[in-house]
């Protein structure tokens, strides 16, 4: 039900982003915590930054804290120098380097676009890319900065323990019962009512008192870590209109169903309130309640550069580096040509080996040259072994295995080819013309009007000036589309049926992927 809310609520929230009064497009980070030149682009108004430990996302989500003007906020509140601060003390040889740093903005505000930046050299300045004079200024927006963790922290936990001692009865600021039942639909309990105590004055605390429908009260320093979080999320954004909201780790300390209708209520805000959210997160659930365009991976290479993966890792690669690959083999090629090949390949291997079809994981649409870096980046989680690698034939000579071996420090495992020396669809095409009355009836369809049918898009495309490869793949689409079938439908098809042929091209493959499952289960 929430997977189906969630998908509901994509399109509108994409379809809202073009009329939002401010939207904050990209953020670009230059010589900051050792993140050289990373530019990072928010396409939808919900987006989640992933990626490894010290991969900077953190640093980038503290960076966007910056780029407005807060009503209300103090002079030194989300300000580079406040929220990167150096060590420089004035005795003592150890200190923070202070290289020309810079962070810049790319914002959309009511139709018009605003660049700005942070730079620093001497001091931190603003800078404004070179407009006039009466048209440099830092946009002003609501900032919400906030990390979900425990209340653990000694200053944190004396602080708020300091108004058990006021010598005044602290303010009492109830939440509304919008508020409450934001919590609530994601808590098991039932709130009689929340209440936000709170000191006046310099460096003010408040803590936050619950009453149970059964008359149970208490502070939220005896609530657990999640309930805390949610209570403190649902008392500070639900009334927030246009902000920029931004959470860091934002699943701490929340089961993975509570993560999820977190997620889904984050989204129903930001349509509501016209909110721009970013959040950071390890967490797969948190990235699957968002469309692939609002997941931005980070990642540092061998060398310690940080780059994005944009568009993001396929389903297969997140999966892998986000904990769902236990127990799982997983197959990566390059299109969905590939993967409907590949299926039906397991369609015939999995009851041979008595393995359940969710234990083979086959994932696609990344290109060829891209399979080096994945495999460095397995290796370095130590997912190697876990993983075959699926190449078209037309690489078989143009040393994509060999790089990719050498990238995952000379790995000997399983690197497969499609049959054929050229694109899959060729060889594809060429097995439906050889056995056309073999296909008739798995596709649908009988002898004669199948055999008319390759005839007549044979004579169609007789003519066509396209390469052979672009050929077949069109021959191939209009074919599935003439039989009512996904073009992947039809590759699977015909390779449950190559597969048992014992002259097959496809014989080779399947037996190099039968001894590859079989030396994954021993292991």
């Amino acid at each position: 039900m929430i997977d189906k809310r969630l998908k509901e609520l994509w399109p509108r929230l994409q379809g809202k982003k073009p009329h939002m009064p401010q939207f904050l497009k990209a953020v670009r980070l230059k010589s900051l915590r050792g993140i050289r030149n990373l530019r990072v682009e928010f396409d939808y108004p919900v987006c989640v930054i992933a990626g490894m430990n010290a991969s900077g996302k953190s640093t980038v989500l503290l960076a966007t804290a910056c780029a407005y003007k807060v009503p209300g906020a103090g002079v030194r509140d989300y300000v580079p120098s406040t929220l990167f601060p150096n060590y420089a003390p004035k005795v003592g040889e150890r200190s923070d380097g202070c290289p020309e740093i810079s962070i810049e903005y790319e914002y959309s505000e009511r139709d018009d676009a605003i660049l700005m930046a942070w730079r620093r050299r001497k001091g931190r300045t603003r800078r404004f890319f070179g407009l006039k004079e009466a048209r440099q200024r830092q946009p002003e927006r609501a900032v919400y900065l906030r990390t979900l963790s425990n209340l653990s922290n000694p200053s944190e936990v004396r602080g708020v323990l300091s108004m058990s001692r006021l010598k005044v009865a602290p303010e009492e600021h109830p939440l509304t019962a919008a508020q409450i039942d934001f919590a609530q639909s994601m808590l098991p309990f039932r709130y009689r009512e929340v209440v936000r105590l709170s000191k006046t004055g310099k460096g003010g605390k408040d803590l936050l008192f619950a009453t149970h429908k059964d008359d149970t009260a208490y502070s939220e320093l005896h609530m657990a870590a999640g309930e805390r979080a949610i209570l403190r999320l649902s008392g500070e954004i639900a009334q927030l209109q246009g902000a920029l909201v931004l959470i860091d780790e934002i699943e701490a300390g929340l089961h993975p169903w509570a993560q999820q209708l977190l997620m889904l209520h984050l989204q129903q805000l930001a349509l509501r309130n016209d909110l721009q959210v970013i959040v950071t997160s390890h967490s797969p659930v948190v990235l699957d309640a968002v469309p692939a365009n609002a997941r931005t991976f980070l990642e540092r290479d061998e060398h310690g550069d940080v780059d994005v993966r944009r568009p993001p890792y396929q389903d297969i690669i997140q999966n892998a580096f986000y904990g769902r690959s236990v127990n799982v083999f997983n197959v990566l090629c390059e299109d969905e040509v590939g993967e409907g090949i590949l299926r039906g390949v397991v369609d015939d291997l999995a009851p041979r080996m008595s393995i359940q079809h969710d234990q083979i994981r086959i994932g696609c649409d990344t290109s060829a040259q891209e399979f080096p870096a994945h495999a460095a980046a397995f290796k370095r989680f130590d997912l190697l072994d876990n993983f075959v690698f699926v190449l078209d034939g037309d690489q078989r000579d143009k040393d994509v295995e060999n790089r990719l071996r050498e990238r995952a420090g000379g790995w000997r495992g399983t690197v497969l080819f499609l049959p054929g020396d050229a694109a899959p669809e060729v060889w594809l095409w060429e097995c439906l013309e050889r056995n056309r009355s073999a296909y008739a009836e798995p596709l649908g369809t009988d002898p004669g009007n199948f055999g008319t049918l390759i005839e007549r898009l044979n004579d169609t495309y007789s003519l066509a000036s396209d390469t052979e490869a672009e050929i077949a793949k069109s021959k191939l689409g209009v074919l599935a589309g003439e039989l009512s079938r996904s073009v992947p439908a039809v590759c699977r098809i015909v390779a449950l049926q190559e597969v048992r042929r014992e002259d097959s091209m496809l014989r080779p493959l399947v037996a190099r992927l039968f001894d590859a499952i079989q030396k994954w289960r021993a292991a």
